[in-house]
């Protein structure tokens, strides 16, 4: 390599050097911009208020004369000709029965754990583990008030702990007590009689054991009559039911059942056949709902709501009235703050009725983002605003923000080209 060759290649060399050095100079000094990625967020506003319950029901009487016994839980779904419940001469043959199921129950444990198969197989620590689980079990369903579930946990502890005690100690013998048990159910059966009458449902609906007295009141034809004072009297007590009337219960139609009350709007901006979440006291989940109807009650934050729900379980049928929590269904998007919008003059592309596209310029509302060291104008596709930032949509397309973006809060080019 000659001489001149080097002496190029070292001032090609100091040039670069300079621009190199220039560039980062500039950047430091003149492009100090404040960025904020664009994130996932999710929002879902939300208002209280205090609910009341309306339904289609008929209350179910009887001459007065007799004992009652239910032979169906609340919220159990009836068919035509189920039995309800049946009534019998005296309290002692309700009694009766009781006592049979209840030896019934004891017996069928205690088969169960003599049975050979189940002492061979069974391992001690297995058991305890069991034990334990179903002992928590127990403890859950009884403070989430599901009884039903609460006494078959209850009954299968019995049977763990009855073969528990069996395998581990063959003193442990059940043979008396199985005998026993089955001389008492043979002695108590030969005083049962038969019921004087039984009770059975005229159509296909909902139990439930107890009249309020609002049953005719609060239908489902009279919930666009009913005003927020007459909503402000119901109570969970009900009102006086005449005791003349032998109310043993009522029916309730279909799945479909109503909540009404007057809440806030403002913020949650619930329209007519939209979709929303309700969170009742007396219900462990989330239950869906579509608004009905919203009719103002006087006030710009007063807003009397009817909500259908096609969810019926044993909790709700036991309230009438209860304080509600609505949420409309949650709007997510790509999160970007109000410090961060500019708009910008763009061209984008209109189509006619006829098929036929123009080319137009609007000023669009957007945000600068950094692409690589270069500001880059991205538009928005709002979907909700609050007062510090946007959610615009996630999948708005090429020339929109998207997820994890360089957003320039702060900048000499964040403010346009």
């Amino acid at each position: 390599m000659n001489e001149i060759t080097t002496r190029i290649l070292k001032i090609l060399l100091m040039v670069f050097a300079v621009v190199l050095a220039s560039t980062i100079f500039y950047h430091l000094l003149f492009q100090d911009y404040e960025t904020e990625n664009a994130v996932y967020y999710e929002v879902s506003e939300g208002a209280s208020f205090q609910g009341v319950y309306v339904r289609n029901e008929s209350v179910i009487t009887y001459d007065g004369e007799g004992a009652v016994r239910y032979c169906v839980e609340d919220g159990a779904k009836l068919g035509v000709g189920s039995i309800i419940a049946e009534v019998y001469a005296s309290e002692e043959q309700i009694d009766l029965r009781r006592r049979i199921a209840e030896r019934e129950n004891e017996l069928s444990v205690l088969r169960q754990v003599e049975n050979r198969g189940t002492s061979e197989n069974a391992q001690p620590v297995n058991l305890a583990q069991l034990i334990s689980e179903q002992f928590r079990n127990v403890i859950r369903y009884r403070e989430n008030g599901d009884l039903s579930a609460m006494e078959d946990s209850k009954q299968e502890l019995n049977v763990l702990m009855s073969t528990y005690a069996k395998i581990t100690d063959p003193k442990v013998d059940y043979s008396a007590r199985i005998s026993a048990l089955e001389s008492e159910i043979s002695r108590l059966s030969e005083r049962l009689q038969d019921p004087i009458k039984t009770i059975p449902a005229d159509r296909s609906a909902y139990f439930v054991s107890y009249a309020d007295g609002y049953e005719d009141k609060l239908s489902v034809d009279r919930i666009s009559q009913l005003t927020a004072d007459e909503l402000a009297e119901v109570n969970d007590d009900g009102t006086d039911v005449s005791a003349d009337s032998h109310a043993i219960g009522k029916l309730i139609d279909g799945y479909q059942w109503y909540i009404t009350g007057v809440f806030d709007n403002t913020k949650l901006r619930l329209s007519e056949d939209d979709s929303a979440i309700v969170r009742l006291n007396s219900v462990q989940r989330d239950l869906k709902v579509r608004v009905i109807s919203l009719v103002s009650a006087g006030d710009v934050t007063k807003t009397q709501g009817v909500f259908r729900c096609d969810q019926m379980t044993y909790d709700v049928v036991q309230h009438r009235t209860e304080r509600v929590e609505i949420l409309k269904q949650p709007i997510e998007g790509v999160r970007v703050p109000r410090s961060a919008i500019r708009f910008k003059n763009v061209e984008e592309t209109v189509k006619k009725e006829d098929g036929t596209t123009y080319t137009d310029t609007v000023n669009a509302m957007g945000v600068y983002v950094l692409v690589g060291e270069k500001p880059e104008f991205r538009r928005l596709d709002i979907v909700y605003e609050d007062e510090g930032y946007y959610l615009s949509s996630l999948n708005a397309g090429s020339g929109y923000v998207s997820l994890y973006d360089e957003i320039i809060v702060k900048g000499v080019m964040a403010d346009g080209e």
